[in-house]
């Protein structure tokens, strides 16, 4: 694959951080009683069960629309999904404490796939 292909995910990828220390700072504001590493451990779970996956989801429409557009709508995409995934795959005896680690992975592969084949058929 072509290096020119990711280029522009070094970028995102400071802006997701940034993402990350801003949420942190807000919550700490909205918070400031609350301990520093529990809120770092709330961020972490809350990017890790939504923005990642809603990030990675919404990467395949990264020309039409603008970074916090594909954050905002990723969020709410992901976590529409997981919830609906959670409930049905509860159904068929996936027990819930596997959940929050599984689902996202999930997503977060099966959003890489699609964007990587995207930028293999750009490629040829």
């Amino acid at each position: 694959m072509k290096k020119e292909a990711f280029e522009f995910m070094k970028k995102e990828e400071a802006y997701v951080g940034i993402l990350f220390l801003i949420a942190v700072i807000i919550f700490k504001i909205a918070f400031y009683n609350e301990n520093l590493v529990a809120l770092l451990k709330t961020m972490l779970s809350l990017f890790w069960l939504f923005v990642l996956p809603g990030y990675f989801i919404m990467l395949y429409w990264e020309e039409k629309l603008n970074f916090i557009e594909r954050v905002v709508i990723g969020i709410g995409i992901a976590a529409a999904i997981i919830g609906i995934f959670s409930y049905y795959i509860s159904l068929m005896g996936f027990n819930l404490k596997y959940h929050a680690i599984a689902l996202p992975l999930l997503i977060i592969f099966i959003g890489g796939m699609i964007n990587l084949k995207r930028f293999t058929d750009l490629k040829d």
